[in-house]
Parts: structure tokens; C-alpha cells; sequence
């Protein structure tokens, strides 16, 4: 078993979702991969995971309903959405859902680490 906190990376492009993999891979963390939101939430439902990143945009279930049930089920883990989108009432929605932050593609890797860091302190701490 590994005491490594276990991202979820939840991103329907694939390139985005092998970028952000390269960004967290060497900073001692267990990755997974959904392709969708609906395997995402399989993915934390079967437990284990310590956060979530997850794009807004996805089919059939996007960030936002992910977020919303997982929260449903009580499960707390900090979630960072990833969005091409700049619209403000992202924010607003990210806020009421209780999502750790908001990434705005292209994602830059220090930016994430940085936030991952913080979010896993804030919870750890």
C-alpha cells in the first residue's frame, strides 16, 4: 500500500491531461486519470484520493456536477477545476461549491504546483 497522496486528474483532452500528468509526475505524488467526469466520480467513490483536478468543460458530466457529487456523498477532498473559460461567474459557482481554486489554461506548472501545495497543506494541516 502507498502512503503517497493520490491525485486525480479528470480531463477529457488528452493532451492536457498527459500535460498535467508530466507536471505532477517526480513530486512524489500517486496520479490517476479519467478521461470523463463519470469516471471520475467512479474513481472516487472506489476512495483513496486525496484531491481532485478536474476540467469544467466535460461530457457527460462536467466539473461542476462532479463537485457536486462528491460533496453530495460528503467526501471534502480539495478539488482544483481547469478551464479555458475566464468568465467571472466561474468564481461565483467554484466558490458556493467549495472548489480549492481555479485554473485558467494553458495551465503553468509552477502555478499548479504551488496551488496543489497549498491545498494539500490547508487540508493536512
Amino acid at each position: 500500500m502507498s502512503n503517497k497522496t493520490k491525485i486525480l486528474i479528470a480531463e477529457d483532452n488528452d493532451f492536457v491531461r498527459m500535460q498535467l500528468v508530466q507536471y505532477l509526475t517526480g513530486e512524489s505524488y500517486e496520479l490517476v486519470e479519467a478521461i470523463d467526469g463519470t469516471t471520475a466520480i467512479d474513481v472516487v467513490n472506489d476512495g483513496g484520493v486525496d484531491m481532485a483536478i478536474v476540467d469544467v468543460r466535460m461530457e457527460p458530466v462536467d466539473g461542476f456536477e462532479f463537485v457536486k457529487k462528491i460533496r453530495a456523498n460528503d467526501m471534502n477532498i480539495p478539488v482544483i477545476l481547469v478551464t479555458g473559460d475566464n468568465n467571472p461567474d466561474l468564481l461565483t459557482k467554484s466558490t458556493e461549491w467549495g472548489v480549492g481554486a481555479v485554473l485558467i489554461k494553458p495551465i503553468q506548472k509552477e502555478r499548479l504546483l504551488q496551488t496543489v501545495d497549498r491545498l494539500l497543506k490547508r487540508r493536512n494541516g
